[in-house]
Parts: C-alpha cells; structure tokens; sequence
C-alpha cells in the first residue's frame, strides 16, 4: 500500500530522517527528564551455565550511566582490561536499563565494583562471553513530558498514531539520533573521514567537533585545539568528559600516528565510526523510498528480502531478490511476518536492489562520490566493514499507552539493533535534543 507521510523539519533531517510515518501533528514534550522516565530491560538469550566456566555473567542495572562509561569504570575497579567485560548493546545514558554482561574474572570480583547507581546481581559462572548484538531485544517504558500540544488531543493522536503503526505493521525503522550523537552528532562525521582516506581528519573532527548543544566548557575547549600540534598540551586541558579524546591526543603526544590514535579506542568505538557512516546513508536510503511512495511494508520488483530464522532472527546471509515470478510469495512471507524488506548498509561487499529500489540506493552511494572499496580502511581493520542490509520497518509488539496531567508513558517492545526513540518521534515530532 502506498504510505502517507510527514516530511521532518528538525535537525534529524540533517541526519537523513527526513519523513515521519504518521501524518498526525507531534503532541512535542521531550523525554529522559528523569532517568526514570526512560526504562530498558533486554530481552536475552543468556548463555547457559558451566560449572567453571571463564566468564561470569551477571545483571546489571544501572541508572544515568552511559555503557561505555560504565564498562571502563567497572573495569578499573576490579583491575583488568576493559576488553574482559562484554555486553550486548549500548544503552542510552539517561535511562534505568537493565542487562546481561560477561565478566572473565570469577563470580566473587565483581565485589569490588561500588559505583553509585549500579547493582550486579545473580552471577553465575558461563560457557561464553557476551558479544554486541547478542540479545533478542528490548522491553521499553518511556514516559513523554511537556508536551505542547494541547493536553485534551493527546489522548486522540497518540490513538490515531498507534492505529497508522499497527496498519502498517511497524515503523520506518531509521538509526536514531543515539547513533551519531544527540548533543554532538559527530561519529558519522568521523566515519566519513575515515572512508575517504582523511584519517587525519578523523581524528581531528572527533577531538574538536562541537554544536551549540554541547557544555559551553567543552565547547571551548574543542575550538581551541582547531589546528594544534601540541598534543601534549591539548591533552592537558581536556576535562574528563573528553577521555577518549585525551587517549588520542597521549599517542599523538607521544610519536604515535594518526592510525594510531583511532586505534587507540574501544573496538566497539572503532567499529561504530563506519558504522554510523552507513547509517546516514542508510537513512537517506529509507528517506527516498518513503518520498517515492514505495511501501516499507511489501515488497516491490526488486526488492531484496530477508526471512526471519524460527526465533524471529533475521537471516541476513540468505537475502531474496523479489522477482515478478515469486512477488506474490514474497509477499505473502512478509503479511505472515515471516521476512522483511531491506534496504542496503552500503560497505565493501554490499549487495544493491534492483529496480526502483536500486535506483535508489544506487543514487545515493553516487551522490556522496563512495566506491565499495573505500570502506576498506588500510590500516584500521575494526572500522573497516562489508556492509549488508537492514529491514526497513521495525515491528512492533504489545504497544499500550497510558495518559496523565503532565503527558503520556508508552510500553512496548522492539527486537534487538532498533531504537525506541524512532518510535517516539511518530508521536513526538520534537526538535532532535528532545530524545
């Protein structure tokens, strides 16, 4: 079916969201006032227990802490390396999330983590570690505050929004506002440095790229290292918000190269800089088909299509070219739930759509001047990547909403790698910081 649509006018746009789903006005308010306001708790498929084991696997509850943050401090605390704790997805920092990490340390080392805020709880000992991505998905309470629109509508969009969701059987399934950045939208901008062979200018955008969103403090001091040399100096002056980018400017202060210096980071850091370089693109990929009037729900000639595994995983190494021959079959897996329409996470070995989709895709690679080849990046395995596909819609399950004085909680909850905030923006349709 052909969708109806909203175009975005706020910052997201910038980010390639260029549509909403629901054509309803935004009821506005913002989210996160309280970390409480913003509820996670995975939905895993925990490793099984061996007496033993190497790892430890625990729950963590955690409240106002960013995972990375959380994953460093937890780590100098029990006196090993960061790269010993493994988690399966990065959670936003304002929020009261719940999750598995592994540990490769015995179960009685987690005493030695006091951090305010954070309870680890009913350890055992594990066959495996816990890796990013491997969860089923996440369970979501979100609470939306100061709204703007007039508290007696509410009730009735929030209803019509939900009643295009269901139709449609989901939501343009866009990376969120968390991918880039919300207050410093910059790891897509290094991404692209990377890609195009600037690593220089990778390193430099991360260390001194800011916005008018970002603490007055930082934002000094990122402007003030504009064209240095001296990063002995530079590292001196950066406050501890600026970790990463200090451990940058050590390597550089001490002989180390530019290389160096990005891979001097986290590998799940130096994984996500490409990565949100995909998913600009992946976004303006989606943008285009929705601006076209193609459905994000059904397939069109063309098409590539993943099925779904019995546990409802997508199959991503058995894509489908949608012919006129097995249109109707396709279509028919995609009613039933069964497999997903995708669009492409351009990389070295990315397969492309045919037919109007691939016009798409392909004018989208062509007009940011890329080659498949350039997302191998000499030097830097962990920020090269292959590419793939994406299904283009989120579904959905067990949406419900519930209203008050001061603005409205939804639950529900999304398979693992979508984000709850791109949900949110359907009924929002609030400026970018917002989320």
């Amino acid at each position: 079916m052909k969708i109806l649509f909203r175009e975005c006018t706020t910052a997201e746009a910038d980010i390639g969201m260029r549509c909403y789903l629901c054509p309803a006005e935004g009821t506005g308010g913002h989210l996160k006032t309280l970390p409480e306001d913003f509820v996670v708790t995975e939905i895993s498929d925990p490793p099984r227990a061996k007496e033993n084991g190497d790892y430890t696997i625990a729950t963590v509850v955690s409240r106002n802490w960013e995972t990375n943050r959380l994953v460093r401090i937890m780590a100098r605390s029990m006196g090993m390396s960061r790269e010993r704790i493994g988690f399966a997805g990065t959670k936003d920092k304002r929020a009261v999330t719940t999750q598995l990490m592994s540990f490769k340390c015995p179960p009685e080392d987690l005493a030695k983590v006091d951090l305010k805020d954070v309870e680890i709880r009913d350890a055992y000992r594990g066959s495996r570690a816990i890796q990013i991505g491997d969860l089923v998905g996440n369970e979501f309470e979100i609470t939306v505050k100061d709204c703007t629109m007039d508290p007696a509508r509410i009730p009735e969009t929030v209803s019509e929004d939900i009643s295009v969701i269901k139709k449609v059987g989901g939501f343009p399934n866009y990376f969120g506002v968390q991918r880039f950045g919300v207050v410093r939208p910059v790891t897509h901008l290094v991404g692209e440095r990377l890609v195009r062979g600037d690593i220089e200018g990778a390193v430099r955008t991360y260390i001194c790229f800011t916005t008018p969103e970002e603490d007055e403090t930082l934002q000094e001091v990122r402007r003030s290292l504009e064209g240095t040399t001296d990063w002995g100096d530079a590292a001196k002056v950066m406050p501890e918000p600026m970790s990463f980018e200090k451990t940058m400017a050590q390597v550089l202060a001490g002989g180390g190269s530019w290389i160096d210096a990005i891979d001097a980071m986290p590998t799940n850091l130096q994984m996500m800089f490409v990565h949100a370089y995909q998913s600009y693109l992946f976004n303006e990929i989606l943008s285009l088909r929705i601006q076209r009037g193609l459905p994000i729900n059904m397939p069109v000639e063309g098409d590539i299509v993943i099925p779904l595994d019995p546990k409802g995983a997508p199959q991503h190494e058995n894509p489908v070219m949608t012919t006129a021959k097995n249109i109707d079959l396709v279509a028919r897996q995609i009613r039933a739930g069964r497999a997903f329409v995708t669009g492409a996470l351009f990389g070295s070995e990315t397969m492309l759509a045919e037919g109007e989709m691939g016009e798409i895709e392909r004018k989208v690679v062509e007009d940011n001047g890329l080659k498949a080849e350039d997302f191998v990046i000499p030097g830097l395995p962990k920020c090269s990547s292959k590419g793939g596909r994406r299904e283009l819609m989120c579904p959905v399950k067990d949406i419900a909403s519930e209203f008050r004085d001061d603005g409205y909680t939804l639950r529900f909850s999304l398979p693992k790698g979508n984000y709850a905030t791109c949900l949110m923006r359907e009924f929002m349709k609030s400026e970018m910081r917002d989320y």
